[in-house]
């Protein structure tokens, strides 16, 4: 009975592999790959923040240069000479969007190592490049009462990103 029984079992499972048991499905899917290429962003100096030439008072004021250009002399200061605001000229892929950032200050130092500090404003803060595309930076100075005369100047950094 044993030999009927294991032939018996051997007979089902040749029957269920051929008739039953089915392949394995394969499938395939494929996907595409795909860059966009972004000319290098450039930013470039075109004219400095000049305050002009400021007469000390014996109180503390400030200047205004407006991104535009225009100079506001506060207190007693007097103010002379042409102020200009900072202007930046930037290129990359037309059509793409740029972030622009602007140190928030910056501080000017005379040769005897006297200071004095401006906090920055850029005309914008975002450009859809077109081409020619240009932004300028004002800033307000803070004058210390009989501040120390002198030449002052200090640098600050712009920076250009792509969104």
């Amino acid at each position: 009975m044993s030999k009927f029984i294991k032939a018996a079992l051997a007979s089902s499972v040749l029957a269920a592999s051929v008739m039953g048991a089915t392949a394995a499905h394969a499938d395939t899917a494929s996907a595409d790959a795909s860059a966009n290429i972004l000319q290098q962003v450039s930013v470039t100096n075109t004219a400095d923040l000049d305050f002009a030439t400021i007469v000390s008072a014996p109180t503390g004021s400030t200047v205004v240069v407006s991104s535009a250009g225009a100079v506001t002399c506060n207190g007693d200061l007097v103010c002379s000479g042409t102020a200009t605001a900072a202007g930046f000229s930037v290129s990359g892929t037309t059509g793409e969007t740029v972030d622009v950032d602007v140190d928030a200050s910056v501080t000017l130092t005379n040769a005897d190592g006297d200071t004095m500090s401006a906090s920055l404003s850029p005309s914008v803060s975002t450009i859809l490049l077109a081409g020619g595309d240009s932004f300028t930076v004002g800033g307000t100075l803070s004058v210390g009462a009989d501040q120390a005369d002198g030449a002052y100047s200090g640098s600050f950094d712009v920076d250009v990103d792509y969104q």
